[in-house]
């Protein structure tokens, strides 16, 4: 039974089931390439089949359970995985072959050897198809080893080698990871050449249609030849799409390998309201035939039987009265399905890890009462770790500015984690996005923290307040280098106690992309522009902390110079040559850390959100040596580690007769370690100048005397002749010592 009144749905991020409405207004489209304006319907209306039962499946063989359906790996189907959809493992002539799912081709455990130019090529092919009824392996193809796609370029004019060069191509290409882009530009127009050929037959193009399926997984550098090369390609696919079948005699046919689906239909014009294609979610990203579904008859969307569509588009032809057309017999459409957009270099579309995948749409026969009515696609974001959607834009391929477009195309809602688009004419299309990150900000410091970080201020600046002091009187400016230490020190711990949580926190939640904006995202990851305090603050920190370890390095030089050379007193240019070196190399090293890698409109190329402090992690979540957290702050920091460390084992190396309380390791080793609190303690708590001040001010405070008056009074009334009144008198005063 079916229900077009309402359309459940999963939200994007919880799985929760919200209701939406069917109904939708309308409004005009723009005009289609063809030159007539269309209607576009804002929001879809999907035919959904209520699922028998609510209760949970048991999936078998490592499927899952979602929203009551079983999501199958690529060998399994069935409502509950139990049904196989792969060829055995099996050896034929005299090649292992692994078991392999239905439609897609299994290569040899044999390899070439390394004396050939092919050196770890699989030497034989097969595919996986279903014949009489049975999953079989095809009779195998075998690959001359030291061949290279060089010399199938110069062989494609044999049209009786088509069998052999196509074979060849694709085992040339079974490990793409390896390719080159003279190899990618090589394949692609051998397979070009393959596909558009006349005298090619059905293996020759479903050889071909899996070279480009591995093709797609090649990750090469941008190059020119190699753009125009694959981009031709697409045209060949949608070209390809429309004949195929009229090639193989049938009403349908389609090719599905990993990466690319290659689907045809021919349809009596008179009986056509619509055509669907879906592509169904498995546990991979890969496509499977049995996932690859075509409803050829139909005017809205349709989702039976609770179906989860990664991938979907519906052409919807005029509903004029049938009788009326003056139409073909037939109606020719043509869908391919790309598993990544590697092909399509965009130039206004940044991608940093994002896969999209790309559905073209192509009808045959450009007589004006055959042309759509309008598009309408559903696009599931995959291969990224989904937090909240930013926005997305439904777009077309332009040929002509070979780059993203999206004239003619609106969006609709994202309800369920799908992005809906409509586009008023057919080309290839896609749904590009940009996601922000769920960021984890750190807690608020506790209580403990806050006691210690306190009482390490009380230290430094008390130490600050005694040093500063003495530094005055002493011509030797021994005491300045531990002066700046503490005082950097000091200003990193207050800056880090008033600012290291981010106080401009992004809102974590999700809200709706404005569907009235179909503009093209910069990039699939969104970062919002930066409000300044943030990075400020990390900037502070990085320099505050990396002056703090060069002024304790300059410190331990300083009692090495002071010891070794047994001076009274340091070289007369040694002052500002140090405030240089303390202050400038750091200040230098946080400038140049800042300028390199920090934007407005992406400040988390210097620091993380998180929390105020510099970037280190990659969007996978590990360590990158490329990020300022290594080269900005750790290396440099290791850098005066490793010389502290020769300081401190020179006079061992060279069997010097220095005094351990003078060793500069010693000291130094210990300055950042022990904490604000303990510089005091060590530095200034133990010195005897500082004990001689605070047994003064005990014994000053000790000797401070208080007079304190205590006054007793008498009353009494005099009598006089005329009046009466009253006296008081001091009779009496004490003065007493406190």
């Amino acid at each position: 039974m079916f229900r077009a009144s309402i359309v459940k749905v999963a939200d994007w991020r919880s799985g929760r089931k919200v209701v939406e409405p069917a109904g939708g207004h309308k409004r005009p489209g723009p005009t289609s390439p063809t030159g007539h304006t269309t209607t576009i319907a804002t929001t879809t209306t999907i035919a959904t089949t209520t699922p028998s039962t609510t209760t949970a499946l048991d999936c078998k063989n490592g499927g899952i359970d979602v929203e009551g359906v079983c999501i199958c790996p690529d060998d399994w189907t069935g409502e509950t995985c139990t049904e196989g959809n792969f060829c055995n493992s099996q050896t034929l002539g005299g090649f292992n072959f692994p078991q392999t799912p239905i439609g897609w081709f299994a290569y040899s455990e044999e390899k070439c050897d390394g004396e050939t130019s092919s050196a770890g090529k699989p030497k034989a092919s097969t595919r996986c198809s279903i014949q009489n009824g049975e999953a079989t392996f095809s009779r195998p193809e075998i690959f001359t080893c030291g061949l290279t796609l060089n010399d199938l370029k110069q062989n494609l004019s044999s049209p009786a080698d088509f069998e052999r060069l196509a074979a060849s191509a694709q085992i040339l290409t079974s490990n793409p990871e390896e390719l080159t882009s003279e190899d990618v530009t090589a394949a692609a127009q051998i397979a070009n050449t393959l596909l558009l050929s006349p005298n090619a037959t059905e293996s020759v193009r479903v050889a071909a249609v899996a070279t480009v399926s591995q093709l797609l997984n090649a990750s090469v550098s941008s190059n020119t030849e190699e753009n125009n090369t694959t981009l031709g390609l697409t045209r060949t696919l949608d070209e390809l799409s429309q004949n195929l079948s009229s090639t193989t005699n049938s009403s349908q046919s389609e090719v599905v390998q990993p990466n690319l689906v290659v689907q045809s239909a021919r349809l009596p014009a008179e009986n056509t309201q619509g055509v669907q294609f879906t592509s169904l979610r498995g546990l991979s990203g890969s496509f499977v035939a049995n996932r690859i579904k075509l409803n050829t008859n139909t005017s809205s969307v349709v989702m039976e039987n609770g179906v989860i569509a990664d991938a979907l588009i519906l052409v919807r032809f005029p509903p004029e009265d049938v009788s009326s057309r003056q139409m073909p017999t037939n109606v020719s459409l043509g869908f391919v399905l790309y598993q990544n957009d590697h092909f399509f270099r965009s130039r206004v579309y940044r991608k940093r890890r994002t896969s999209i995948r790309v559905l073209s749409a192509s009808v045959r026969g450009q007589e004006r009462s055959v042309v759509p009515q309008h598009i309408e696609m559903q696009f599931r974001p995959t291969g990224l770790n989904i937090t909240l959607l930013h926005d997305f834009a439904c777009v077309f391929w332009n040929y002509t500015l070979e780059d993203w477009s999206t004239a003619g195309c609106f969006k609709q809602n994202t309800s369920g984690g799908a992005l809906r688009c409509v586009c008023n004419h057919t080309t290839n299309f896609a749904a590009l996005w940009s996601v922000r990150e769920e960021h984890e900000y750190a807690e608020h410091l506790s209580t403990l923290s806050i006691v210690g970080l306190s009482l390490s201020i009380f230290g430094l600046v008390v130490t600050i307040i005694h040093h500063g002091r003495e530094i005055n009187n002493d011509r030797k400016n021994s005491k300045m280098a531990l002066l700046c230490i503490c005082i950097s020190l000091l200003a990193f711990i207050i800056t880090f106690l008033s600012g290291v949580q981010n106080p401009n926190r992004n809102d974590n939640t999700e809200q709706e992309p404005d569907i009235q904006n179909n503009e093209i995202p910069e990039s699939d990851k969104y970062v919002a522009p930066d409000r300044g305090s943030c990075t400020v603050v990390t900037a502070l920190l990085h320099f505050f902390l990396l002056a703090t370890f060069m002024w304790n390095a300059i410190y331990g030089t300083q009692v090495m110079l002071l010891v070794r050379t047994i001076r009274p007193d340091l070289p007369s240019h040694w002052t500002s040559g140090s405030v240089a070196a303390g202050w400038g190399i750091p200040a230098v090293v946080m400038a140049i850390t800042l300028g390199a890698t920090y934007r407005v409109d992406n400040p988390l190329g210097y620091r993380q959100e998180e929390f105020c402090w510099l970037a280190a992690l990659n969007e996978d979540d590990q360590f990158d040596f490329g990020k300022p957290m290594f080269w900005g702050f750790l290396l440099p920091f290791c850098l005066i580690l490793i010389y502290n460390v020769v300081l401190l084992i020179q006079p061992y190396i060279f069997e010097e007769d220095v005094p351990r309380q003078f060793v500069p390791g010693g000291v130094t080793g210990s300055v950042l370690d022990s904490g604000g609190f303990l510089i005091f303690l060590l530095f200034t708590a133990r010195t005897r100048t500082f004990r001689d001040r605070m047994s003064k001010s005990a014994k000053f405070v000790s000797s401070v005397n208080i007079q304190l008056h205590n006054t007793k009074y008498g009353l009494w009334k005099h009598r006089g002749k005329s009046t009466n009144s009253e006296t008081y008198r001091d009779r009496h005063t004490a003065s007493e010592t406190l």
